[in-house]
């Protein structure tokens, strides 16, 4: 095993670097505050001996996420990730999952953002929005007769699960197990407790999935294919359009398929989930501005807009690899290093936003980074925005008077140190409109 000091993201002498804390009652703003009036790059140590060089500022952060020097493939850092458990095995038999737009760069990021972004276009998204809200008065309905209930098991995450489920072509009665897999695999290695899955297999159970429709599915359009159905006029599914186009030669490989579908799934359900949930809060937590929003409910565009960059469903970046020795604002991170941008603190940034702390459902100057920056731009935002402004404006509109059930010191953040998310929402619904 590596020696942890021998990191290149690993500080040097009598530097002490920071621990982020993961934990069930976590509020990272404060702390984000502190390190930025420190320096805008600062060196973190994970509980399992990893390093990361973390950019707090939202000005670098954004032109870190724009430079090509900072690579995202996984490789690149395998003995780092390896030791802290976040991989597994030989960097050239790494595992298939990770194939997919997420750890890629260009040319096979170009190839596989260019077959799956026409499925994810503003105009085909905008089509779903009926269907969004269709399905978000639909669970409202099943809330009634109820008053106090978990929003996010009852709410968000069910009708984030439907929408992408439908738009990859997944069926209704395959999708039990995606929370608990989607769990797993988003949870820290150190903070897996007993009983529970580990991200690898978390991984491995999301794959054999995967692997077993996708081989399902083109069973399925064979047998189509022999009847006298027309179905050019219909638009297919993520993961018929996956199967046709390596079909037809594509450059698809097996292993791309299933990993993308994988990602598909979990950035389509889990960040949106996140979105409906903290927006809520935020709500609760500012109970002027949810009066706003009922007395104008036009402002749900903008509201969306500040929820994504008050409290981020993201809260860390996916991580990127130096390429080479780069200065950022005047730290030199060598090449090798782990390097992650905290949406969070970029979100909260007062060279970048004014009165970053506070909640302005009517805010206009509002470029956070919620969906990433550059070439690795978030493909679902749209849809998401659309989930998250269709989401909260059915539930404004149904139960105005909803509340939060308890104090906040009774909410419980997950184990992850990417997204930032509740555990549950315990709320009270109060009467309908």
């Amino acid at each position: 095993m590596n020696d942890r000091s021998s990191q290149p993201g690993a500080p040097s002498g009598s530097e002490d670097p920071k621990v982020l804390p993961t934990g069930p009652r976590v509020d990272p703003y404060a702390l984000y505050s502190d390190m930025r009036a420190e320096g805008v790059v600062h060196t973190i140590r994970e509980p399992n001996g990893l390093h990361r060089r973390l950019v707090l500022r939202y000005a670098e952060a954004r032109d870190v996420m724009n430079d090509s020097r900072f690579a995202k493939d996984p490789g690149l850092a395998w003995d780092q990730l390896r030791d802290a458990g976040y991989v597994k095995g030989e960097r050239d038999n790494r595992a298939d999952y990770l194939y997919h737009l997420v750890n890629t760069d260009p040319p096979d990021h170009t190839r596989l953002r260019k077959l799956i972004s026409k499925a994810f276009t503003n105009r085909r998204m905008e089509a779903m929005r009926p269907r969004v809200r269709e399905i978000a008065e639909q669970l409202l309905d099943g809330l009634a007769g109820q008053q106090t209930v978990d929003l996010i098991e009852s709410y968000a995450h069910p009708l984030a699960t439907t929408v992408i489920c439908e738009i990859l072509g997944v069926p209704n009665a395959d999708r039990e197990n995606f929370r608990i897999w989607a769990t797993a695999m988003l949870t820290a290695p150190d903070a897996v407790v007993d009983g529970a899955l580990t991200p690898q297999e978390g991984y491995a159970a999301m794959q054999s999935f995967f692997t077993e429709l996708l081989a399902r599915r083109r069973e399925e359009l064979k047998d189509l294919a022999e009847t006298d159905v027309d179905t050019s006029d219909q638009q297919p599914d993520v993961i018929t359009g996956l199967i046709v186009a390596r079909d037809e030669g594509n450059r698809l490989t097996e292993i791309e398929m299933v990993s993308t579908a994988m990602l598909l799934l979990s950035a389509g359900q889990e960040p949106t989930v996140n979105l409906i949930a903290n927006g809520t809060l935020a709500l609760f937590d500012n109970p002027e501005q949810s009066a706003l929003l009922r007395a104008k409910p036009d402002l749900v565009a903008s509201a969306v807009e500040e929820f994504l960059r008050y409290d981020p469903p993201v809260e860390l970046s996916t991580m990127r690899v130096s390429t080479e020795d780069v200065e950022v604002a005047g730290t030199m991170i060598p090449a090798g290093s782990v390097v992650t941008v905290s949406i969070a603190s970029t979100s909260r940034d007062e060279r970048q936003f004014e009165n970053p702390d506070q909640l302005d459902i009517t805010r206009t100057d509002n470029p956070h980074l919620a969906f990433g920056f550059g070439l690795h731009h978030c493909l679902g935002a749209p849809l998401a925005r659309i989930e998250g402004q269709e989401a909260i404006a059915a539930l404004v509109d149904r139960y105005p008077n909803i509340s939060l059930s308890g104090t906040r010191d009774d909410l419980r953040w997950r184990p992850t140190r990417i997204m930032r998310g509740l555990v549950e929402l315990q709320v009270e619904l109060g009467p309908r409109a």
